[in-house]
């Protein structure tokens, strides 16, 4: 029984959606403009720091993305720190959990000015789906302020770099 359901799987293979086919010319000139206005912004390359507050990790997988070999974020001087205190932005992900609060407060604090929060994906927005239980403070908003939302649930690479870009450029000097 359970080799005859082993085998029809094997046949008829994966059913998942494809995805979607990304236009590296798009995504090549998209970075460009962000590593750009980033060193116009900044005089140098973007640091972001990403802090899950309590997220379902939707939107980690879509931010590891930048760092997949399609969008490649190293290779236009933007990079991913490992603490608060290298970083230009912080990406928060997810509602804000009791428990995250307040390490999400003293992180924003060790960040060093200037400094932009970036709240991404619905959930940050207001809570998303987690709204109103007993374990969700709320939004990012709610704890510490935000320069940024980038909506989706969860938002696409092109959305995340489309955002640091417009985030750049509304801040340049």
């Amino acid at each position: 029984m359970v080799w005859r359901s082993i085998a029809r799987n094997l046949k008829r293979g994966p059913l998942t959606i494809p995805a979607e086919p990304v236009s590296e010319p798009a995504t090549q000139a998209l970075a460009e403009r962000l590593a750009a206005s980033a060193h116009q912004r900044l005089g140098r390359s973007l640091a972001i720091r990403m802090v899950d507050a309590g997220s379902c990790n939707g939107c980690e997988l879509e931010i590891h993305m930048l760092n997949s070999i399609v969008y490649d974020l190293e290779r236009f001087g933007l990079h991913f720190v490992a603490s608060p205190r290298h970083a230009d932005v912080l990406l928060v992900t997810g509602p804000i959990t009791r428990n995250m609060q307040d390490a999400l407060r003293r992180t924003w604090a060790a960040t060093p000015d200037p400094k932009f929060v970036v709240a991404v994906g619905d959930c940050a927005v207001d809570g998303g789906v987690f709204k109103g239980s007993y374990a969700i403070h709320g939004g990012v908003d709610s704890t510490v302020p935000v320069d940024l939302v980038i909506r989706g649930c969860p938002p696409t690479p092109a959305q995340l770099l489309e955002g640091l870009c417009v985030l750049l450029e509304a801040n340049a000097d």
